[in-house]
């Protein structure tokens, strides 16, 4: 059991990552829209961007798109 549990970390981490990411980009494209967004703030949404990008492709290649799917 505990095999396991260390197998699927990865997995638990880059569902953790993809999520927080998500939500800090979302609260970043609300500085964007409301046109009050600053160079640190564009800089903080490609990296939530970057991050949510490699976080999906672990999930892709582990075949476990389904455990991101219906969020941002």
């Amino acid at each position: 059991m505990l095999s396991r549990l260390v197998a699927e970390l990865p997995l638990v981490r880059a569902v953790a990552q993809y999520e927080t990411a998500a939500v800090h980009a979302v609260q970043l494209a609300a500085l964007a829209e409301a046109d009050k967004m600053t160079d640190l703030d564009a800089d903080s949404l490609a990296a939530a961007e970057d991050v949510m990008a490699a976080a999906r492709a672990q999930l892709v290649a582990a075949g476990r798109l389904d455990l991101i799917e219906g969020t941002s």
